[in-house]
C-alpha cells in the first residue's frame, strides 16, 4: 500500500467544482428574491 502524505493532494478540481456549486448558489439566491420582489409589486 503506498504511503500518504499529509497535503500531498491535489485538490484544484475539487476546489473548481466548490466554486461553480456557490455560484449557482448565490444566482439561484439572486433569482428567487427577485422574483419574490416582483410578485409583491405586481400583488400577487
Amino acid at each position: 500500500m503506498a504511503e500518504h502524505e499529509m497535503g500531498s493532494m491535489d485538490t484544484s478540481t475539487q476546489e473548481q467544482a466548490f466554486d461553480g456549486f456557490i455560484k449557482v448558489c448565490i444566482r439561484s439566491v439572486i433569482a428567487i428574491i427577485l422574483v419574490l420582489v416582483f410578485m409583491a409589486l405586481v400583488n400577487a
